[in-house]
């Protein structure tokens, strides 16, 4: 443990809170939301615990903040993506199958944005204060809305239900990663009987055939 210095100005500090946000982040490329721990972050960061709850008041903030940085970047990077891979000329239905595709594309190679999406609501937003809470899902709100916007973009057919898209992809992307990795017990369960096979799920198909279906519900649902 390195000598403990506090951070005086405005940049050390923020310098101190990215020092320990890119280091979870780094735990979280070798291990679930599940295993990251305030004490091995604080071991990994060279800083007593007290020290690390001088910049986030619990291991849940770190990772909120954690989640909204990965959530930005996403979002940064999603309109070329789109862009590339949605054909404004394409019927809405044949456009709603490319959005569903590059969405899940997309998210299927950010493995820790998938995971904190997974724990938001069950763990991450559990052992915060109200402040940190309410700063948290304004910045959701924020995110909610600019995916929105790119949906009616590449889908102005959609109008209003773009925001319903927005928050159903969420929870789908959420709920599916959940899903699509089992316990060790559960994946001796379907090598021991292959009739459970069906309840197995592979997170890219899966998300991508339910965000289109999704899509499609939304078009027909708007349509006279």
């Amino acid at each position: 443990m390195t000598d403990f210095q506090r951070a005086r100005t405005a940049e050390q500090r923020a310098i101190r809170r990215r020092m320990i946000l890119d280091t979870a982040a780094a735990m979280l490329d070798e291990a679930p939301v599940s295993a990251v721990s305030l004490n091995e972050l604080s071991r990994r960061v060279g800083l007593a615990k007290s020290n690390v709850l001088r910049y986030f008041e619990s291991r849940e903030a770190v990772l909120l903040e954690l989640l909204d940085r990965a959530w930005q970047q996403w979002l940064s990077d999603l309109p070329s993506l789109l862009a590339a891979g949605v054909d404004p000329q394409a019927t809405a239905a044949d456009r709603g199958e490319q959005f569903a595709a590059v969405l899940t594309a997309s998210l299927a190679e950010r493995r820790m944005l998938c995971d904190l999406l997974s724990a938001q609501a069950g763990v991450l937003e559990h052992n915060v204060s109200p402040e940190v809470a309410a700063r948290y899902k304004r910045a959701a709100l924020t995110g909610a809305g600019r995916l929105a916007d790119l949906i009616r973009a590449h889908l102005p057919e959609l109008g209003e239900r773009s925001h319903e898209v927005a928050a159903f992809t969420l929870l789908t992307v959420g709920a599916v990663w959940t899903h699509a990795r089992p316990s060790p017990a559960m994946l001796a369960a379907y090598d021991a009987d292959p009739s459970l096979a069906a309840m197995r799920m592979e997170f890219e198909n899966t998300v991508r055939r339910m965000l289109a279906t999704l899509v499609a519900g939304a078009l027909t649902r708007t349509s006279p």
